[in-house]
């Protein structure tokens, strides 16, 4: 069976509609993973989350889904991503309201648990380093893990002897899921920060074990603008056209 992973699809419309278009090219999809962030800093959280749930789909919660919601205090967010969570809340309808409040913190399906940040905390952790990654390896079962929240495409690995390591995950490149046990981020698809701006996703075959990252060009002006005329930060609108 194939699976599409995405994640930190952040309001950006023009990205997620380019991202279905290419997992809909890479033929039957069974089920969209969604590793949250759906809403924040973009221009089009309505459109995002209708879009979305008209996907076979499943989805755990992100830090801007439960803040959009009141959930988390604003007060942990930066500004500029303080400012569109207020702007996000404001733009929400009820029917949106309740789909961001029925995400849970954590899905585990068949050997994956899937969450936001980390397992260890699976709403605000960023896991960017070996020895963070170690640590989280202890809090799930799986053999896999998947998350997002940190914009970057990226896999740990842990030995059957326990020792852990680091390594990017370059696009069109097939990773093998082995006997080793992994954390993987498929990158985002609406704001990458590894400094390319392309939609980032993941797509997986259950039947060969393969996970193949890709990138996807989607149009940023169509996004930018939008966020300019909405009044959204300008620092927000720049960063879409570097992936930082």
């Amino acid at each position: 069976m194939h699976y599409a992973i995405i994640a930190d699809i952040h309001a950006n419309l023009a990205a997620l509609v380019a991202v279905l278009v290419d997992i809909e090219r890479q033929g039957d999809v069974e089920e969209l993973w969604c590793l949250g962030d759906v809403v924040g800093y973009g221009p089009d959280p309505h459109e995002c989350i209708a879009l979305l749930s008209k996907t076979n789909h499943i989805c755990v919660a992100g830090n801007h889904d439960l803040a959009a919601i009141g959930r988390l205090d604003l007060s942990e967010f930066n500004p500029d991503a303080a400012l569109a969570c207020r702007w996000t809340a404001k733009n929400l309808t009820a029917a949106d309201k309740r789909y961001l409040q029925s995400l849970p913190r954590v899905i585990e399906k068949e050997d994956f648990t899937l969450v936001h940040g980390s397992p260890r905390e699976p709403v605000w952790e960023y896991l960017l380093s070996v020895s963070s990654a170690r640590e989280n390896f202890g809090y799930f079962k799986s053999q896999f893990c998947l998350i997002g929240h940190s914009h970057v495409p990226l896999v740990f690995k842990q030995s059957k002897h326990g020792a852990c390591s680091f390594s990017q995950f370059p696009p069109n490149t097939a990773l093998e899921l082995g006997k080793e046990r992994l954390i993987l981020n498929p990158g985002a698809v609406g704001q990458p920060r590894d400094n390319d701006p392309r939609a980032s996703y993941a797509f997986y075959d259950s039947d060969t074990g393969l996970v193949k990252l890709h990138r996807v060009p989607y149009d940023i002006n169509a996004t930018q603008a939008k966020m300019v005329k909405s009044n959204l930060p300008m620092r927000l609108v720049a960063r879409l056209s570097y992936g930082v």
